[in-house]
């Protein structure tokens, strides 16, 4: 695909994404909130995602949301019922009145839960101990599998029930969809293991049963690993494949790019400062002399850069034909935007600089020449065992390392 002329590219005009109407390119990506304690929705969650939609993001992203009780990652995540509609519903008016759209991350943990918080063994593609939790996980059974397609073609009708505009089936960081893919994690000898076309079953059965439910009524959009950082998993050569074989069935509207895992070396989702200390905090023990030991060794180093997942997913433009493409990683100010959007991506998404500053779209589009103030210290991290943010925006009054306390969770990384 030719570049485009870049003094022709704006971020800031609007767009469709599938039936959707997007006010802009920009969205913020899904991050681990933490606060919907009682796994419904609070005032909390709706004014933290309010302030990205007052400040100009075109779409915001909630997650984690739970295709079921035992696909959770963490305790008190949204469980994709009819229990939580009245609050989706609530919650989704509030954006639509700040003139943004609003998208369900829907996901099952799959090896990165853990048995205390669901209390019954996760399950995974094929027997698989977390090299995170060290928990075991059993092979999960073809009856199980089908039965995971189907909650998440209920959970997207719980989406539209209560008015979100679109969904986002989560199929990276080796969460149960994109362990599935990896053939470290999956060595199964069925429909469902060997070659990639048979690993990359399971999400297309999951994309088809979403798209059967919703229909046009809402947008359809996936998070999609390019490669998770494993030794012996996902890597490029295979996930050009299943993004291919996604885009052939047409059921997604847009594939957002992502790569690492929350089961191995987090930071190389993530990249930057490594915040070893800060874990060691408000781990209990022995968790904590662990991380106080091994943290950075386990959590992996990798020097962060702009646009650093640039050069992976432009791999993905010329086999991509029918869904649109949306760049994540170090995106940080207009001409990041610009330079991802001229390559060919559709949109852009933000993380970090979103949680530093929710108002930054709007700032970026009164001045052109702005920069983003997120440093990656990473520290926002270790919030997640509290209530998501970013511990220099001095409005939050939560201290991530003070006031946070442990709940049970196995994964140290965003959605």
């Amino acid at each position: 695909m030719a570049l485009t002329d870049q003094s022709t590219v704006d971020p800031f005009a609007p767009t469709t994404l599938g039936p959707v109407r997007l006010r802009n390119r920009v969205v913020k990506a899904a991050t681990s909130e933490g606060r919907s304690p009682d796994g419904l929705v609070t005032e909390d969650l709706i004014d933290f995602h309010r302030r990205f939609a007052k400040g100009g993001v075109g779409m915001t992203t909630v997650a984690y949301c739970c295709v079921s009780p035992d696909g959770a990652s963490a305790p008190g995540q949204i469980v994709m019922d009819d229990r939580a509609v009245p609050g989706l519903r609530r919650f989704a008016d509030a954006i639509h009145q700040e003139g943004a759209a609003i998208s369900a991350q829907l996901g099952h943990a799959g090896v990165v839960a853990n048995k205390r918080l669901i209390g019954k063994t996760p399950m995974a593609p094929s027997r698989f101990i977390n090299p995170a939790s060290f928990d075991y996980c059993r092979e999960i059974r073809q009856d199980e599998i089908r039965r995971v397609i189907d909650q998440f073609g209920e959970a997207a009708q719980v989406a539209v029930t209560a008015g979100f505009d679109a969904v986002e089936l989560h199929f990276g960081h080796l969460y149960l969809p994109s362990s599935f893919l990896s053939p470290l994690i999956n060595r199964r000898k069925d429909a469902y293991g060997g070659t990639i076309e048979n690993r990359s079953r399971f999400v297309r059965e999951i994309a088809q049963r979403v798209r059967e439910v919703v229909g046009d009524r809402i947008a359809v959009t996936a998070k999609l690993n390019m490669v998770d950082g494993m030794r012996g998993g996902i890597w490029l050569a295979e996930s050009l494949r299943t993004a291919q074989l996604l885009d052939t069935d047409r059921n997604l509207d847009a594939i957002e790019l992502t790569e690492g895992s929350s089961v191995y070396k987090p930071m190389y989702l993530f990249r930057g400062d490594v915040p070893a200390d800060d874990f060691a905090k408000v781990l209990p023990q022995p968790q904590s002399i662990g991380v106080r030991m091994f943290g950075k060794a386990a959590m992996g180093n990798f020097p962060y850069h702009d646009l650093y997942m640039l050069d992976d997913a432009r791999q993905f433009i010329p086999v991509i034909n029918n869904t649109k493409l949306i760049l994540l990683g170090g995106i940080n100010s207009r001409d990041h935007m610009v330079t991802g959007l001229s390559e060919g991506f559709d949109f852009v998404a933000l993380g970090r600089a979103l949680l530093r500053q929710p108002d930054l779209v709007n700032r970026l589009m009164d001045d052109p020449t702005a920069r983003g103030l997120c440093n990656h210290n990473n520290k926002c991290m270790v919030t997640v065992f509290g209530s998501t943010h970013c511990v220099l925006d001095p409005s939050q009054a939560y201290d991530a390392v003070d006031g946070a306390s442990y709940r049970g969770r196995s994964e140290i990384s965003s959605s």
